[in-house]
């Protein structure tokens, strides 16, 4: 590819990536309002759906969400009494989050949404997923490449 065209917005996977998931978004906005969920709580849930408790750290690591941004949030869920924040009797610099039953309970709602998503993707399951792992594949690449490296 020559280097003009390398200036053309339509060339560029950021771009793509963005309006991508500006439109997912626009998709999971009506099915997560019917849970009572923005996307990030979704995120939450989907963690602890799969492994019932975890610290703060851990769900901050997954999710790539700083602290700042969790703790809010973890306190709204908190209050809908999705999950439950304890201190851990070990650490008490620890807080375990826990899902709630009803945290549970919105499991069972909530299988729409991927259903939903490959359905509105025109992908098979099997595209969709090397597609996702496209992305992790690039996403670990550039995690790793600061700007600063880029000059080297």
């Amino acid at each position: 590819m020559d280097s003009k065209n390398l200036l053309k917005l339509e060339e560029h996977i950021c771009f793509s990536l963005y309006a991508c998931s500006r439109a997912i978004f626009r998709m999971y906005r009506p099915l997560l309002d019917e849970l009572e969920l923005t996307y990030p709580q979704y995120l939450v849930l989907l963690v602890l759906w799969d492994r019932r408790e975890c610290s703060i750290k851990e769900l901050s690591e997954t999710l790539s969400l700083d602290s700042g941004t969790l703790t809010p949030m973890l306190k709204r869920m908190e209050a809908a009494k999705l999950i439950t924040r304890e201190r851990s009797a070990n650490d008490e610099r620890v807080v375990n989050i826990r899902i709630t039953e009803s945290g549970m309970a919105l499991q069972e709602r909530a299988v729409c949404i991927p259903e939903a998503m490959l359905a509105s993707s025109g992908m098979t399951a099997e595209e969709a997923t090397e597609l996702n792992h496209a992305i992790k594949k690039l996403m670990s690449h550039v995690e790793r490449v600061q700007p600063q490296d880029q000059d080297k």
